[in-house]
């Protein structure tokens, strides 16, 4: 026997793939492929805008394995089973796969383990992978994880990090095994009219432009609503068309303070990672419960309804979610906000937002999702549990000349900053001719709720 089986899950791309790299040793052919996991599905991760994503990238993924003689192989169902299923139709000893911490994916890669070993085949599974550092290379002397970030990154700074890989030239798979069709965004319903395009070629195309001649003033700009200064590599990084290992590489080639701003944020994704590996029930508890009796989805319906439309009448809150629901991506700021205002604000339960979040987002992934929601609401790994962000402040701070409020709220587009942040003030008939939605809730009172339900008198 002399072939190997690559499972692609996370990593969807052929520079910097030591799975692939590692099965293709020797003269070995290899079988690349991609399991549609129904237990994904099942539970509710399947959304349109990922989907179509994920078609692009797998596409993608084909025409970069038949331009160096090679095919994915995609199948769909139980994920164990398939594997070993074709991994049997491949006659093949030996299946590698990137590790990924996630309770889901242990458990998924226990059973995958133990169903091959009953064939005879070796599971091999590869670290750093879809992350820059492993969820459990760095820990501190007295826990299995880092709990606060500060001291994580000063540890992850200091990994010495592996030399990225570049792609096979080569690529064989055996002609006996067989695939099902590419899926396509087409007959995909409910997406998000600005979604952007998948697939490896497009992200290094991106990263390519953004490391050239934007890279220098993300430091500055990254919190520059309208600027738009972020890399928009997240959905990227979330189907693992590019390598955060690469990145990282890249990145500190370039130098600087813009460069070292942007690996600081690769850090805080694997800092999340390492989190949640280590305590998987947080993917859906308290990190850090602080208590709550959240109003609950029947008690305070019509503010998140308001919330998840944009018809807060808080303009920079409502831009960052119509922004969400045209292009599945928001600023990172805008996520800060908007988590903030349902959570603080509002006091609606983090679930409620983290599950719309991952409904709409093309970058929603449990770890990075679910933690920052936390993170915002309080029950996480922050410091300052109780820090509430003042969206019109923060809205004059960020979006000073009211360009993405404006850009995003068509009712506004005639309103100048710094009234278009608090559009209330302006005189009734003004203000009734805009057509938009006085606040659902005044600042102070939100506050006062939040203070007395966290006992902050």
């Amino acid at each position: 026997m002399n072939v190997s089986v690559v499972l692609f899950t996370a990593d969807l791309r052929l520079h910097d793939h030591p799975p692939l790299r590692a099965a293709l040793d020797g003269t070995r052919q290899v079988v690349p492929l991609f399991v549609r996991d129904r237990a994904v599905d099942d539970a509710g991760f399947a959304v349109p805008n990922r989907l179509a994503f994920l078609a692009d990238c797998l596409r993608d993924l084909d025409a970069g394995l038949r331009a160096r003689g090679g095919r994915l192989v995609v199948r769909s169902g139980d994920l164990v089973e398939q594997v070993c299923r074709v991994a049997a139709e491949a006659d093949a000893d030996e299946v590698h796969l990137a590790a990924d911490g996630s309770a889901h994916a242990r458990r998924r890669e226990e059973r995958l383990r133990r169903a091959l070993e009953s064939e005879g085949v070796r599971l091999h599974v590869h670290d750093a992978v879809t992350t820059a550092v492993g969820p459990g290379a760095v820990t501190p002397g007295s826990s299995d994880h880092f709990a606060v970030f500060t001291p994580y990154f000063r540890h992850w700074s200091q990994w010495r990090q592996r030399e990225p890989l570049g792609p096979p030239r080569t690529v064989r798979v055996p002609d006996v095994v067989g695939s099902e069709a590419l899926p396509t965004r087409n007959g995909l319903s409910g997406l998000s009219p600005g979604l952007a395009r998948g697939g490896e070629v497009r992200g290094r195309e991106r990263v390519a432009r953004w490391l050239r001649s934007d890279i220098a003033a993300y430091g500055d700009g990254q919190d520059d609503l309208a600027g738009d200064a972020t890399s928009r590599l997240s959905p990227h990084l979330h189907f693992g068309t590019l390598s955060p290992v690469e990145l990282v590489h890249r990145a500190r080639r370039v130098g600087g303070p813009g460069a070292e701003a942007f690996v600081r944020q690769l850090a805080w994704r694997d800092f999340h990672r390492q989190v949640l590996a280590a305590r998987p029930a947080a993917a859906s508890a308290d990190y850090r419960t602080r208590h709550d009796r959240w109003r609950s989805e029947r008690t305070a319906g019509a503010d998140i309804e308001a919330w998840r439309a944009g018809r807060t009448g808080y303009p920079v809150v409502d831009a960052a979610m119509r922004q969400l629901r045209h292009e599945g991506w928001m600023h990172n700021r805008g996520r800060l906000l908007t988590a903030s205002f349902l959570a603080k604000t509002l006091y609606v339960d983090w679930r409620v937002g983290a599950r719309h979040f991952l409904d709409l987002l093309v970058d929603g992934d449990v770890a990075n999702n679910q933690l920052n929601w936390q993170w915002m609401a309080g029950t996480g790994t922050d410091s300052r549990p109780n820090r509430v962000l003042n969206p019109v402040t923060q809205a004059k701070r960020h979006d000073p000349d009211g360009a993405y409020v404006r850009r995003w709220l068509p009712e506004l587009e005639g309103v100048a900053a710094p009234a278009v942040h608090e559009p209330w003030k302006l005189p009734g008939g003004d203000r009734a001719a805009l057509g938009y939605p006085d606040p659902i809730v005044g600042l102070s009172d939100g506050l006062a709720r939040f203070r007395r339900a966290r006992e902050r008198f």
